[in-house]
């Protein structure tokens, strides 16, 4: 599973697995026992796996599975590696606020070019957000490119407990 994707700040993948959906969720649930390295919680279909508090920075990402039943030999797994949502929503909440901004101010910015009064302070502020957006994009990045290890040792756990059975 390629983790190096520049474009996307939350990398997905998924894979067929040829067991049951029931026993690979049951691993995971045991998986919660026997090891400290990783927090394991289970909602129905989905694990969740992160590392212990002690362990967690602002960047610090979180994989997301979930395991579907395609028939009784096989399932479907969908991953979904992304920071704490906590995190995730405060960053969407920043573009949206950012986008929101450079939209009022283009507008603000185009009507007071239409009927020739100043503009500059609009135009400024419509650039500041572009340049905003521009730096949110890459801190974005760069928070995944610190998180690259440590998506690299939940990818290895899980890889861990779905090969431990087969």
């Amino acid at each position: 599973m390629p983790l190096s994707n520049d474009i996307v700040l939350r990398p997905r993948f998924k894979m067929e697995i040829p067991r049951y959906n029931e026993a690979i969720l049951s691993d995971f649930e045991n998986a919660k026992t026997t090891q400290k390295d990783f927090v394991i919680t289970r909602v129905d279909d989905h694990v969740f796996i992160k590392f212990p508090r002690d362990k967690q920075t602002f960047w610090t990402p979180q994989l997301h599975l979930e395991i579907n039943k395609i028939d009784d030999n096989s399932s479907k797994l969908h991953g979904l590696f992304g920071p704490n949502p906590t995190v995730w929503t405060l960053f969407m909440f920043l573009h949206f606020i950012v986008a929101g901004l450079f939209i009022a101010f283009a507008i603000w910015t185009y009507t007071n070019m239409t009927i020739k009064e100043s503009y500059a302070v609009q135009a400024s502020v419509t650039f500041l957000m572009v340049l905003v957006w521009i730096t949110l994009y890459f801190a974005g990045s760069i928070g995944k490119a610190s998180g690259t290890s440590d998506m690299r040792l939940l990818n290895n756990f899980m890889n861990s407990i779905l090969n431990a059975e087969s």
